[in-house]
């Protein structure tokens, strides 16, 4: 599959948060990952939010009130519609409510009929920072995640504890809600470019954006595993990420970051060569100027000297020639350091949405064409085909 939550049934539960001015873009967020959506809203999130907006956004009614049709039970009863029960976003009122049982809105009472009935539940809170850090709030959290609920972060920010991005509560619900064939594997991804510094000023770099490796952590999280990325970017609120800036820095920091790892995934473009920098800008003129570049050690080398056993995936990036040359250097690699498959793709793809690439084994070779987080949800379905967890 390559949309996150493909053929899931999300039940998304709207309480009365202004966040809940964010509900229609999530929605479609989503339903864009595959997901099919029915929302329950609150009479508080009424007053914030039209019904109609969010029958627009998701394409079913809305549940509105409980009748005599029993909507809780039939969205997530034992033989409900839903997979999942999503609440975002989520008040103080309305944890503390699922926490206590108490079910006199449409959203508590579908959360305590999913929670009965063993229905998977993420909640995505929202509130002022001051109500997130209250004593009973936490308490009703920790017990609420107790039962087996998934709760994804809030931003803290400006004194608000804000929901969550719809990359994060996207995510979390398909790691809830779907196959994770790799839950109990810790998997480490490197991603993006790395910089040498020439000056305080200039750098050696290159055209790598990242989003292949993001993808793949991205990906193998959904598939339920712990990940840890190493690159030098942003944080990512559902992965561990050790922020590295050059080559030496990413390759010490992955070999490290291995210790306790089933799998590498080597999607970083690390660079080739780095050069003795200087602590003083270079001035600009006319004259000609030489740099001396030295070769960097190969990351991949340096993991498997440390770890013989450890399953590790491979890139191999080539601007020239056609497939067939791009699966043999592609096997060349795989050889060369003992790695489980190799993903080979034109280096033109850099930068873009979407990619096409080749698969390569020891005795197979198979192609994607489609975004790259399509791209990483077939990298975490190989892992767990390696793993023998397929299905899992």
């Amino acid at each position: 599959m390559t949309d996150l939550l493909a053929d899931t049934n999300v039940a998304l539960g709207v309480s009365g948060s202004i966040a809940a001015v964010r509900v229609v873009e999530l929605a479609h967020e989503l339903r864009r990952h595959g997901a099919s959506v029915r929302a329950v809203m609150s009479e508080a999130s009424r007053g914030i939010l039209h019904p109609w907006a969010v029958e627009f956004a998701t394409e079913h009614e809305v549940v509105t009130e409980i009748t005599g049709g029993v909507e809780h039970v039939e969205l997530c009863g034992r033989d409900g519609w839903a997979d999942v029960l999503l609440l975002a976003p989520a008040t103080a009122n309305t944890v503390g409510k699922v926490a206590a049982a108490v079910d006199d809105t449409p959203v508590t009472t579908c959360a305590t009929t999913a929670l009965g009935a063993g229905l998977p539940v993420v909640v995505a809170p929202a509130m002022h920072e001051p109500m997130y850090d209250h004593p009973g709030v936490l308490e009703a959290i920790e017990r609420v995640e107790s039962w087996g609920a998934d709760f994804v972060d809030p931003r803290v920010e400006e004194g608000k504890a804000k929901i969550a991005t719809e990359e994060a509560i996207v995510t979390q619900t398909a790691r809830a809600a779907g196959n994770r064939p790799l839950a109990g594997r810790h998997v480490v991804v490197t991603s993006g470019a790395t910089t040498e510094q020439v000056d305080p000023i200039r750098v050696l770099t290159n055209r790598s954006s990242g989003r292949t490796g993001r993808a793949a952590a991205r990906a193998c999280y959904a598939r339920g595993a712990d990940v840890t990325l190493v690159h030098d970017g942003d944080e990512v609120p559902y992965v561990d990420v050790i922020a590295v800036e050059t080559g030496e820095e990413m390759t010490d920091a992955t070999v490290a970051a291995c210790e306790d790892a089933d799998a590498l995934v080597s999607a970083a473009a690390i660079s080739d060569y780095t050069v003795e920098g200087v602590d003083e800008k270079i001035r600009s003129g006319k004259e000609s100027l030489t740099l001396d570049l030295v070769p960097t050690p190969k990351l991949i080398d340096a993991v498997r000297e440390t770890y013989p056993d450890l399953a590790v995936v491979g890139f191999k990036a080539e601007s020239e020639g056609d497939d067939d040359a791009l699966v043999g250097r592609a096997r060349e690699l795989l050889d060369r350091a003992m790695l489980s498959f190799v993903v080979a793709n034109d280096a033109s793809v850099m930068g873009a949405d979407a990619t096409r690439a080749l698969v390569v084994r020891a005795d197979e070779v198979s192609a994607f064409e489609g975004s790259k987080l399509g791209l990483g949800l077939r990298i975490a379905d190989e892992l767990a085909e390696e793993f023998g967890t397929v299905g899992e």
